[in-house]
């Protein structure tokens, strides 16, 4: 399978860049094609312009500016994000990727007779998240909802394929695990990554 595995964290030596060196590193040993899409390194700039929004309705909308971006999610058949929750939020650079990348023509076109959109991600049959919170688990699920799991479910995994491989894994309370904990989180990946 080729997958899109995107980072979205600023620092090199942070979790989350060695949760993506995991990811790449046991999916390539599976046999699958792996494009790392650092958003950081590669200097993705998350904000939508103004000729973005002004030609959102625009047919065909013009995504010269991502193209790249854009030409990797289309060959991608499977998406695995790693990033940090940060106010119970995605950062600011992966909100910007989706803005962007994720456009008109692209992950969706808008029905002709309004109202319902029509999924164009077909091609993407699997969607994870692998990220952390600074919360405790109780706080994300029973008092917040989980905020980024609806987001990604219901919301952008619905632009994919009907039956999609959905997964999130998270490690909670991250400002305060220990060092085994962080491990044994790691563990948790690499074996459920072993399964794709």
């Amino acid at each position: 399978m080729r997958i899109l595995l995107v980072l979205a964290h600023p620092l090199e030596d942070s979790f989350a860049a060695s949760v993506a060196k995991l990811a790449e590193e046991t999916l390539a040993a599976g046999g699958h094609q792996v494009d790392l899409l650092d958003l950081y390194r590669e200097g993705f700039d998350p904000r939508l312009s103004e000729a973005e929004r002004r030609g959102y309705f625009d047919q065909p909308y013009d995504t010269s500016d991502v193209d790249d971006i854009v030409t990797r999610l289309r060959a991608a058949e499977g998406l695995i994000l790693v990033f940090p929750q940060w106010w119970f939020n995605f950062p600011a650079i992966l909100k910007g990727f989706f803005d962007r990348a994720f456009a008109p023509g692209v992950a969706f076109t808008h029905d002709a007779a309004g109202g319902r959109i029509v999924p164009k991600l077909t091609n993407i049959r699997l969607f994870w998240a692998l990220t952390t919170t600074g919360s405790p688990w109780w706080i994300v699920h029973l008092y917040m909802g989980n905020p980024v799991r609806r987001l990604l479910k219901r919301g952008i995994a619905a632009f994919c394929a009907k039956r999609l491989n959905f997964r999130m894994l998270a490690l909670h309370d991250m400002d305060r695990v220990t060092d085994t904990a962080r491990k044994a989180h790691l563990a948790r990946i690499r074996k459920a990554l072993a399964t794709i």
